[in-house]
C-alpha cells in the first residue's frame, strides 16, 4: 500500500545542490578544455613554465608585458603556429626528432631553440634548522639547485644547415663572461660558458670577447632552398642570456626582446613557447574530444537527457510517494506467488505429486492412521465409504493428467473424500 510522505531536502537545499554541481561540472569542463588536469608545470626544468633559475618563465612573462601575444602550449597542435615558436629541449634530446620538426617549420613560420645547459635539482622545502637560518628569504615552489652545466653534444647530429659542435668551459675566477652582439653588451650570470664553433652557414648574433658564439641564426649556403625560401631559425647555444638566471641582468633582457624581433615577422607578434618537448605534450583533450563528431551527437544527447531529467524533477506535483514492497508478507501472498509464478511458467505438471502427497497425509488424520500409506488408506475408506471410488485409483488419475482441466478435475476427486469425511 503506498503511503504519502513530506520530502527529507527542501526545496531550497535540492536546488542548492543542483547549482553546485553545475558550477563543480562547468569549472571541470574549464579546466579539461584548459590543459590544467593537475600536472603542475613549475617542475624545475628547463622550460617555459619553470620559475626556477634554469627556467623560462621569466622569458614568457617579459615578451607578454612588451605587448607581444604570448601562449605557453602544451598541446602539438601549437607547433604548427605560423608566428614565432619557442623550443626548450631537455637534455640528451632526439637529434632526429628536432630535425624533422625544423624542416617542417620550415613552411611555417621562424624558430628559436634554446640548447639545454644546466643540471638542476629542486630544492626541499624541509630543509635543517641550520640552512633555514642562514638563508634570507623562503624557498618557493620551483626553485633550484644549479649542480653543474654541460654541453649537449647531439647538436652535431642535426642535418645541414642545422647541425654544430657545440662546448662548454668553465672559468677559474667563477665571474659571468662579458658579451656582445645585435648592438647590446652585457655579462652572464656565471662562469660556466656553452658556445658553438663557427661555421659558414651560420651567422653569429651574439659572442663572447674570446670570439665564441654564443646566439646564432641559421642561414645555409648561399643559393639554396633553405637560403632563398625557408623561414629563419636561431639557436641560443648559451641559455643563460635568456633563462631566469640570465634575465636578472637588465642589459640581457634587452637582449631577450632584439632577438625576437629579429626572428620574427615584423607584422606578427605571436609567440609560443612549446611544453611537448618538456613532457607535456597531449593528444586532444577530453572536452574538445567530446565536441568532435562522431561524439558530438552523443553529446548533445547526453545534454538533452540532463535537461529533461533535471525538467522532470523540479516540475513533479507533490512530494515523493513511498512505495511499498514489492513482494507483501504472509503464508497467503507466499502461496499466491507460488502460484503465480507455476501458473506464469505453465508447469502444471509440477503439482499433482506433491498434491497426492498432501492429501495422504491429511485423509491418514481424518481416518487415524500411522502413516499416509496408500493401501491402509484404501482399506480404511472401505469401511467408511465403501460406495467410492478407492483413494489409489483417484492419485494416479491426478498424476496421469497433463492438462489443467484435467487435473483440476482429479484434484477435486481427491479432495471430494476429505470433504465426505468431514460430514
Amino acid at each position: 500500500m503506498n503511503a504519502r510522505r513530506s520530502s527529507p531536502f527542501s526545496i531550497r537545499t535540492v536546488l542548492g545542490l543542483v547549482l553546485f554541481g553545475a558550477i563543480a561540472f562547468i569549472a571541470m569542463l574549464y579546466f579539461i578544455g584548459a590543459g590544467d588536469t593537475g600536472k603542475g608545470g613549475n617542475d624545475g626544468r628547463a622550460h617555459a613554465a619553470s620559475n626556477g633559475l634554469n627556467g623560462f618563465s621569466g622569458f614568457a612573462k617579459l615578451l607578454e608585458l612588451e605587448g607581444y601575444d604570448v601562449n605557453v602550449s602544451r598541446s602539438p597542435s601549437g607547433l604548427d603556429t605560423y608566428g614565432l615558436l619557442v623550443l626548450t629541449p631537455p637534455s640528451y634530446f632526439d637529434a632526429e626528432e628536432l630535425a624533422e620538426l625544423l624542416e617542417k617549420r620550415e613552411d611555417y613560420g621562424p624558430t628559436i631553440v634554446i640548447l639545454p645547459k644546466w643540471y638542476a635539482s629542486q630544492i626541499p622545502k624541509r630543509l635543517p634548522k641550520k640552512v633555514r637560518e642562514q638563508m634570507d628569504v623562503e624557498i618557493k615552489d620551483g626553485w633550484v639547485r644549479l649542480n653543474g652545466a654541460q654541453a649537449g653534444d647531439w647538436t652535431k647530429d642535426l642535418p645541414s644547415p642545422y647541425g654544430f659542435t657545440s662546448t662548454g668551459e668553465t672559468l677559474e675566477a667563477g665571474d659571468g663572461r662579458q658579451w656582445e652582439g645585435m648592438g647590446l653588451r652585457g655579462k652572464l650570470p656565471s662562469g660556466s660558458l656553452v658556445y658553438a664553433e663557427s661555421s659558414n652557414v651560420h651567422e653569429p648574433l651574439v659572442s663572447d670577447a674570446a670570439g665564441h658564439v654564443l646566439a646564432l641564426s641559421v642561414l645555409g649556403e648561399e643559393g639554396s632552398d633553405y637560403y632563398e625560401n625557408a623561414h629563419w631559425a636561431l639557436f641560443v647555444v648559451e641559455p643563460d642570456l635568456l633563462n631566469n638566471y640570465g634575465l636578472a641582468e637588465a642589459a640581457n633582457a634587452q637582449l631577450a626582446t632584439a632577438i625576437i624581433d629579429y626572428v620574427r615577422h615584423q607584422d606578427n607578434k605571436s609567440v609560443t613557447f612549446d611544453l611537448t618537448l618538456n613532457g607535456f605534450g597531449g593528444e586532444a583533450n577530453l572536452l574538445t574530444l567530446a565536441f568532435t563528431p562522431p561524439f558530438l551527437a552523443a553529446t548533445l544527447c547526453m545534454i538533452l537527457a540532463l535537461l529533461v531529467i533535471a525538467w522532470r524533477a523540479f516540475m513533479r506535483f507533490g512530494p515523493a510517494r513511498a512505495e511499498g514492497p514489492a513482494i507483501a508478507f504472509g503464508k497467503q501472498r507466499l502461496i499466491a506467488n507460488g502460484a503465480g509464478l507455476i501458473l506464469r511458467g505453465r508447469r502444471f505438471g509440477l503439482l499433482t505429486t506433491p498434491y497426492v502427497a498432501l492429501m495422504a497425509r491429511r485423509l491418514q488424520a481424518r481416518l487415524g492412521l500411522v502413516k499416509p500409506d496408500h493401501g491402509m488408506i484404501d482399506q480404511a475408506l472401505a469401511h467408511r465409504l465403501p460406495q467410492d471410488e478407492p483413494f489409489t485409483n483417484r492419485a494416479a488419475a491426478l498424476r496421469k493428467a497433463r492438462r489443467p482441466s484435467e487435473i483440476l478435475r482429479a484434484a477435486e476427486a481427491l479432495h471430494e473424500l476429505e470433504r465426505k469425511l468431514i460430514q
